[in-house]
């Protein structure tokens, strides 16, 4: 392999998509490798390469490979309009929400630092033992989804997608009979957030149906998603813009690259 061949590196926790990215990458003739542990190949190093992997992966490699990886801004749900969230969403702190009387829906708006879920009240939340109160935290209303749906963007077009669950509970299949109202209630999405809430060129935006329409559900780096049903070609477009050199990154896509942290060994 020379220096200037790129190569999509896929972390060592083997999944579905990443089965399906390499398979995918072997048909247009693309090197794909599996890592073999948590750091950065030795002879990868100064090649172009993209990844595919969790946020723990991306870190433990990113910097060191001179990645650019792309994620959304954290208040970018808070940014949109009622009319396409279907429920009031807040960015704060996990110690104001601690300070919470009542049910709601809470998560980290990027790492998987705590569960995302409906917590009955602020005193069910990671405690300081756990988590500094300084953590970014999505406060939401409980609103019950329905059917959700992935879509895999690029460059401001859904270029794939898959439903994943049904009444909360993982429902894997093609956008089937409700695509075409997925697909029009995207368009209204990306159109307010190109607008209000601009998204890097390449990312996963989360709608779902509930009782009063359709919401966006959240929006997700695609270097660290489940593509479930959707069409694994496309899918590997989204993911090699969305974690690639930094070298050839867009200047519009400068603001969403993730801080990457300097590991020490």
């Amino acid at each position: 392999m020379t220096t200037d061949s790129p190569v999509l590196l896929l972390a060592p926790r083997v999944n579905e998509t990443s089965r399906r990215l390499r398979t995918a990458a072997g048909l247009r003739g693309l090197r794909a490798r599996t890592a073999t542990g948590w750091q950065a190949p030795r002879e990868l190093l100064g090649a172009p390469v993209h990844v595919y992997g969790g946020p723990l992966f991306g870190d433990a490699v990113g910097r060191e490979l001179g990645l650019a990886l792309l994620e959304p801004a954290e208040d970018w749900l808070v940014r949109l309009p009622l009319t396409l969230t279907g429920r009031r969403v807040a960015a704060t702190t996990l110690a104001e929400a601690r300070g919470l009387r009542g049910p709601a829906f809470v998560k980290p708006p990027a790492d998987k630092t705590f569960a995302a879920r409906v917590y009955p009240d602020g005193g069910a939340l990671p405690g300081p033992e756990l988590l500094d109160g300084d953590t970014p935290v999505l406060v939401s209303e409980v609103v019950r989804f329905r059917a959700e749906y992935r879509l895999f963007v690029l460059d401001g077009a859904v270029r794939a997608g898959s439903r994943y669950a049904e009444e909360a509970e993982l429902s894997v299949a093609p956008l089937g009979r409700d695509g075409s109202e997925v697909l029009a209630f995207a368009r209204d999405v990306l159109a307010a957030s190109a607008a209000q809430a601009p998204l890097p060129s390449a990312v996963v935006v989360d709608v779902g149906r509930t009782d009063g329409g359709w919401a966006v559900v959240e929006a997700n780096a695609a270097w660290a998603s489940g593509g479930y049903a959707a069409e694994s070609d496309a899918v590997l477009d989204v993911v090699l813009r969305s974690a690639g050199p930094l070298a050839q990154l867009p200047v519009a896509d400068l603001p969403f690259r993730r801080e990457l942290p300097e590991v020490v060994r």
